[in-house]
């Protein structure tokens, strides 16, 4: 069975945000081993630098790339990156489990991004919109269009 690792800096804070997650995940027991892997987030002062955010990130990087199993197929999360529909994403997902990866990583930076090189280790550069969301509301929707994706190539009456 695939697993499915959602790595992401930082905690949730909201018991609502808990609870979609956490039934998202009970959703994906049908089609995988999901999990979720919260890292901790750089301590930053209220109005950092940019070479306090650039160290941060820095170090958050190096939390996040030691998470990784080897072999996995990764994906950060990020603004620059391509947008996808859910029937492209399901494509995406079923093409790496059909190449031989047994681990699929969604990575979630923080609120200030992802390092350069963690999105230079990725094999993708995913974007969920134009628009700006809370990352906390990010790990919910993520979890979602990975259930969709997975009930999309199971052919099951979620996906309309």
């Amino acid at each position: 069975m695939i697993s499915v690792t959602i790595l992401c800096v930082g905690k949730l804070k909201e018991d609502y945000l808990r609870a979609a997650c956490a039934e998202y995940l009970k959703r994906l027991g049908a089609f995988c081993k999901a999990s979720v892997v919260e890292l901790n987030e750089a301590r930053l002062p209220e109005k950092p630098s940019q070479a306090q955010i650039t160290a941060a990130l820095a170090e958050e990087g190096k939390s996040i790339l030691a998470k990784i199993p080897n072999g996995s197929y990764t994906a950060a999360l990020c603004i620059e990156g391509e947008r996808f529909t859910s029937e492209r994403l399901a494509d995406r997902m079923a093409s790496a489990a059909a190449s031989g990866k047994s681990s699929l990583v969604f990575i979630i930076g923080g609120s200030f991004g992802l390092s350069d090189e963690v999105k230079n280790a990725c094999a993708l550069r995913l974007s969920m919109s134009d628009m700006t969301f809370p990352h906390q509301l990010a790990r919910v929707m993520l979890l979602e269009q990975v259930y969709r994706a997975f009930s999309i190539n199971a052919n099951t009456k979620y996906h309309k």
